[in-house]
Protein backbone atom coordinates (compact mmCIF):
# COMPACT_ATOMS: atom_id res chain seq x y z
CA UNK A 1 0.00 0.00 0.00
CA UNK A 2 1.45 3.69 -1.24
CA UNK A 3 2.09 6.07 1.92
CA UNK A 4 1.18 8.40 -0.72
CA UNK A 5 -2.58 7.83 -0.80
CA UNK A 6 -5.11 10.37 -1.92
CA UNK A 7 -7.66 11.02 -0.06
CA UNK A 8 -11.55 9.70 -0.77
CA UNK A 9 -13.59 11.68 -3.06
CA UNK A 10 -17.23 13.42 -1.51
CA UNK A 11 -18.86 10.55 -3.76
CA UNK A 12 -16.91 7.46 -1.70
CA UNK A 13 -18.01 9.03 1.56
CA UNK A 14 -20.96 9.40 0.62
CA UNK A 15 -21.30 5.71 -0.32
CA UNK A 16 -19.58 4.56 2.87
CA UNK A 17 -21.72 6.72 5.48
CA UNK A 18 -24.90 4.99 3.51
CA UNK A 19 -23.56 1.20 3.41
CA UNK A 20 -22.82 2.14 7.23
CA UNK A 21 -26.37 3.19 7.58
CA UNK A 22 -27.46 0.49 6.21
CA UNK A 23 -25.80 -1.72 7.81
CA UNK A 24 -27.32 -0.31 11.11
CA UNK A 25 -24.13 1.07 12.61
CA UNK A 26 -24.35 3.67 14.86
CA UNK A 27 -21.49 5.94 16.65
CA UNK A 28 -20.61 5.55 19.75
CA UNK A 29 -21.58 7.65 22.67
CA UNK A 30 -18.16 7.41 24.28
CA UNK A 31 -14.50 7.75 22.68
CA UNK A 32 -13.21 6.39 25.67
CA UNK A 33 -12.66 2.46 26.88
CA UNK A 34 -13.47 1.83 30.07
CA UNK A 35 -10.88 -0.58 31.34
CA UNK A 36 -12.98 -1.17 34.24
CA UNK A 37 -10.20 -0.70 36.67
CA UNK A 38 -9.58 2.60 38.65
CA UNK A 39 -6.91 5.23 37.02
CA UNK A 40 -3.83 5.08 39.40
CA UNK A 41 -2.93 8.64 40.44
CA UNK A 42 0.25 9.83 38.78
CA UNK A 43 1.65 11.75 41.92
CA UNK A 44 4.25 13.33 39.38
CA UNK A 45 2.41 14.22 36.56
CA UNK A 46 0.23 15.89 38.96
CA UNK A 47 3.34 17.99 39.89
CA UNK A 48 4.31 18.57 36.41
CA UNK A 49 0.98 19.61 35.34
CA UNK A 50 0.83 21.80 38.05
CA UNK A 51 3.75 23.62 37.14
CA UNK A 52 2.85 24.19 33.48
CA UNK A 53 -0.35 25.48 34.81
CA UNK A 54 1.53 28.16 36.79
CA UNK A 55 3.75 28.74 33.92
CA UNK A 56 1.20 28.94 31.30
CA UNK A 57 0.10 31.77 33.44
CA UNK A 58 3.03 33.81 33.34
CA UNK A 59 3.23 32.98 29.76
CA UNK A 60 -0.86 33.62 29.11
CA UNK A 61 -0.15 37.11 30.34
CA UNK A 62 2.81 38.00 28.76
CA UNK A 63 1.10 36.54 25.52
CA UNK A 64 4.53 35.90 24.28
CA UNK A 65 7.08 33.16 23.17
CA UNK A 66 10.36 33.52 24.33
CA UNK A 67 12.76 34.53 21.52
CA UNK A 68 15.95 33.20 23.15
CA UNK A 69 18.46 31.56 21.06
CA UNK A 70 16.89 28.37 19.49
CA UNK A 71 18.27 25.22 18.23
CA UNK A 72 18.85 24.87 14.94
CA UNK A 73 17.05 22.13 12.82
CA UNK A 74 17.70 20.65 9.66
CA UNK A 75 15.19 21.20 6.79
CA UNK A 76 14.37 17.86 6.28
CA UNK A 77 14.55 16.56 10.35
CA UNK A 78 11.31 15.04 11.31
CA UNK A 79 9.67 17.00 14.56
CA UNK A 80 8.45 15.10 17.43
CA UNK A 81 7.83 16.44 20.73
CA UNK A 82 4.89 15.03 23.17
CA UNK A 83 4.03 15.41 26.73
CA UNK A 84 5.31 12.70 28.95
CA UNK A 85 1.51 11.90 30.28
CA UNK A 86 0.44 11.77 26.41
CA UNK A 87 -1.31 8.07 25.70
CA UNK A 88 1.05 6.56 23.64
CA UNK A 89 -1.94 5.37 21.10
CA UNK A 90 -2.83 9.56 20.40
CA UNK A 91 0.37 10.20 19.74
CA UNK A 92 0.71 7.29 17.31
CA UNK A 93 -2.15 8.68 16.18
CA UNK A 94 -0.85 12.14 15.54
CA UNK A 95 1.99 10.75 13.81
CA UNK A 96 0.29 8.96 10.88
CA UNK A 97 -1.85 12.02 10.25
CA UNK A 98 -4.95 9.81 11.57
CA UNK A 99 -5.99 12.68 14.05
CA UNK A 100 -7.60 15.17 11.52
CA UNK A 101 -6.51 18.67 11.49
CA UNK A 102 -9.16 21.27 11.89
CA UNK A 103 -7.74 24.63 11.13
CA UNK A 104 -4.39 25.31 9.47
CA UNK A 105 -1.54 27.86 9.38
CA UNK A 106 0.88 29.01 6.49
CA UNK A 107 4.06 30.86 7.68
CA UNK A 108 5.36 30.94 4.53
CA UNK A 109 6.67 34.60 3.22
CA UNK A 110 6.30 36.05 7.08
CA UNK A 111 9.20 37.48 8.73
CA UNK A 112 10.37 35.56 12.37
CA UNK A 113 8.78 38.33 14.29
CA UNK A 114 5.22 38.37 11.99
CA UNK A 115 5.20 34.26 12.48
CA UNK A 116 5.56 34.10 16.05
CA UNK A 117 2.86 36.72 16.49
CA UNK A 118 0.51 34.55 13.83
CA UNK A 119 1.21 31.49 15.37
CA UNK A 120 0.70 32.82 18.87
CA UNK A 121 -3.11 34.00 17.64
CA UNK A 122 -3.57 30.82 15.98
CA UNK A 123 -2.92 29.19 18.79
CA UNK A 124 -4.97 31.32 20.87
CA UNK A 125 -7.81 31.16 18.87
CA UNK A 126 -7.84 27.04 17.87
CA UNK A 127 -7.73 26.65 21.85
CA UNK A 128 -11.04 29.26 22.21
CA UNK A 129 -12.58 27.31 19.42
CA UNK A 130 -11.83 23.79 21.30
CA UNK A 131 -10.39 22.62 18.32
CA UNK A 132 -8.46 19.04 18.90
CA UNK A 133 -5.28 19.17 16.06
CA UNK A 134 -4.59 21.93 13.78
CA UNK A 135 -1.70 22.04 11.07
CA UNK A 136 1.01 24.70 10.89
CA UNK A 137 3.27 25.16 7.40
CA UNK A 138 6.51 26.45 8.49
CA UNK A 139 8.32 25.44 5.22
CA UNK A 140 11.96 24.70 5.00
CA UNK A 141 13.21 27.84 3.59
CA UNK A 142 16.57 28.64 4.81
CA UNK A 143 16.93 31.99 6.66
CA UNK A 144 19.12 34.80 4.21
CA UNK A 145 21.32 35.10 7.13
CA UNK A 146 21.32 32.02 8.79
CA UNK A 147 22.40 28.16 6.99
CA UNK A 148 18.85 26.05 8.90
CA UNK A 149 15.21 27.09 8.59
CA UNK A 150 14.95 29.78 10.76
CA UNK A 151 11.39 29.75 11.00
CA UNK A 152 11.31 25.80 11.09
CA UNK A 153 13.64 25.99 13.96
CA UNK A 154 11.70 28.69 15.87
CA UNK A 155 8.47 27.06 15.31
CA UNK A 156 9.98 24.00 17.10
CA UNK A 157 10.66 25.86 19.97
CA UNK A 158 7.83 28.02 20.40
CA UNK A 159 5.43 25.08 19.95
CA UNK A 160 7.32 23.56 23.26
CA UNK A 161 6.94 26.46 25.18
CA UNK A 162 2.90 27.08 24.12
CA UNK A 163 0.74 26.04 27.38
CA UNK A 164 -2.13 24.02 25.32
CA UNK A 165 0.41 22.24 23.18
CA UNK A 166 -0.22 18.63 24.09
CA UNK A 167 2.47 17.25 21.09
CA UNK A 168 3.38 18.17 17.63
CA UNK A 169 4.95 16.45 15.18
CA UNK A 170 5.86 16.36 11.45
CA UNK A 171 3.05 16.26 9.04
CA UNK A 172 2.40 13.06 6.46
CA UNK A 173 3.75 13.99 3.16
CA UNK A 174 -0.34 14.81 1.85
CA UNK A 175 -0.36 17.63 4.17
CA UNK A 176 3.29 19.22 3.91
CA UNK A 177 5.34 16.44 4.96
CA UNK A 178 9.18 18.04 7.22
CA UNK A 179 7.96 21.60 6.15
CA UNK A 180 5.06 21.06 8.27
CA UNK A 181 3.52 20.14 11.87
CA UNK A 182 0.58 18.85 13.23
CA UNK A 183 -0.44 20.23 16.61
CA UNK A 184 -2.56 18.37 18.90
CA UNK A 185 -3.90 20.69 21.53
CA UNK A 186 -5.60 20.31 24.68
CA UNK A 187 -9.19 21.64 24.60
CA UNK A 188 -9.91 24.87 27.31
CA UNK A 189 -11.09 22.95 30.82
CA UNK A 190 -10.17 19.59 29.80
CA UNK A 191 -6.97 18.24 31.47
CA UNK A 192 -5.92 16.01 28.63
Amino acid sequence: MSRDRQPPDEDEISAFRQALREAGVRPIARNRADPGRRRRRDLAAAERRAAATSASDDLAASGRTSDGRVEPVRPSEFLDFALPDLPWRTRQQLKRGRIGWEEGLDLHGHTLEEARSELEAFLRDATALRRRCVLVVHGKAWGTTSDYPVIKSHVNAWLREWPSVLAFCSATTIDGGTGAVYVLLKRRGSHA
